[in-house]
């Protein structure tokens, strides 16, 4: 790639490009919440960022580690998108952990109700015919 070794680049920047995130705000979105991490330190966007850097990402249930392998100052396609960063595999404790949060995640967003507010009137008539239905004993 390039031979420069001082390069540095804006984090939130450098994030949006090597498509981390969809758009910069996004990415200073997840900065100013704590979620990126710079060499094991929590993150500022504005933090300068150059080759050789370690950066963490959590996600709702992910986490993803990357070391900064190039910096380049305009927008650029997917593909080489991929080689601006080298991603670490997560340990086996990890993708265990990782599944155990997605099924959390994935069972909570289905307790919520479908429907808000008052019932349709299709709805309360098929609720008084359940209150009003006995149980037969046999």
């Amino acid at each position: 790639m390039h031979e420069f070794k001082d390069k540095t680049i804006r984090l939130d920047k450098w994030l949006k490009i090597a498509r981390i995130f969809k758009t910069r705000n996004q990415a200073a979105e997840g900065c100013a919440q704590g979620k990126v991490k710079v060499n094991d330190q929590t993150a500022k966007a504005a933090k300068m960022i150059k080759i050789g850097d370690s950066i963490e990402v959590k996600f709702k249930w992910r986490v993803r580690r990357l070391d900064v392998v190039d910096i380049v100052n305009k927008s650029i396609k997917a593909a080489e998108a991929k080689l601006l960063y080298h991603e670490h595999e997560p340990t086996a404790e990890e993708k265990q952990a990782d599944d155990i949060r997605s099924l959390f995640y994935q069972a909570s967003r289905m307790q919520k109700p479908k429907y808000k507010g008052r019932p349709t009137k299709k709805e309360r008539r098929d609720m008084e015919r359940f209150r009003n239905s006995k149980p037969t004993d046999e």
